[in-house]
């Protein structure tokens, strides 16, 4: 399928030229690397970032993850469009980040992912902020990038932490409905919510996709840009 949608070589081009640029895309996404670090078995780094930029500008990975996505959900029965979802907020630490913040929820000093998936773990949004940035402000972007690119999807499923009027008030406006998930007051210790196990996969894909502890070159600092070659198989 990403062949397929993927540009043709020029006239004369080498044949499977563009799969080798895909695949440095990938590595380099996985990796954390820069540019010049680029192995030499992959094309030359100038030409793997003219593609790469030529793909950013083009929404082509973006388009790629959600046409695997609509697929995938076709596969299990599903319809192709989500209804249905999970927003959530995830602090990791960002020592050598100079632009960062304190979560003082986590106590924590850093970054903060804002992300939603639909209700079988899919990924659909992420945002990237700094950890001071409240869970319902960062819910707030990811509402307005998902009613763009979602547009079917209505229902959310949030904790207690985005049980706040003014992001409450904005999902109404946008047409969506966030139903908050609270503890059970049988529950003892420490117990796992569906919407947590739900969220689980995804934080493994993403942990690691542009190296959040530093601060990246200005040409990987969308969030996007870095994932989207990682999500894509």
């Amino acid at each position: 399928m990403s062949r397929s949608c993927l540009a043709r070589p020029r006239a004369g081009g080498r044949p499977g030229r563009i799969c080798a640029v895909l695949n440095a895309i990938r590595y380099l996404a996985r990796s954390g690397g820069g540019w010049r670090m680029l192995p030499k078995d992959f094309p030359p780094w100038p030409t793997v970032y003219w593609w790469f930029r030529r793909f950013v500008r083009r929404f082509l990975f973006q388009t790629i993850h959600d046409v695997a996505l609509m697929l995938d959900r076709e596969r299990v029965g599903r319809e192709a469009s989500p209804t249905g979802g999970v927003i959530d907020s995830q602090s990791v630490k960002a020592p050598e980040a100079k632009t960062r913040g304190y979560d003082a929820g986590k106590k924590i000093v850093g970054r903060k992912r804002h992300i939603a998936v639909d209700t079988d773990g899919r990924l659909l949004m992420v945002n990237l902020t700094t950890a001071d940035i409240s869970d319902s402000a960062g819910a707030q972007m990811i509402l307005d990038s998902v009613r763009k690119r979602w547009p079917w999807l209505k229902h959310l499923f949030a904790d207690s932490a985005y049980d706040r009027t003014k992001l409450m008030d904005k999902a109404a406006f946008l047409d969506f409905t966030i139903e908050i998930i609270k503890r059970s007051d049988t529950a003892q210790g420490f117990e796992v919510s569906n919407a947590v196990g739900i969220l689980a996969g995804i934080y493994i894909l993403v942990r690691g996709m542009d190296n959040m502890d530093k601060d990246l070159p200005p040409n990987w600092r969308r969030t996007w840009d870095r994932l989207f070659p990682k999500s894509v198989r």
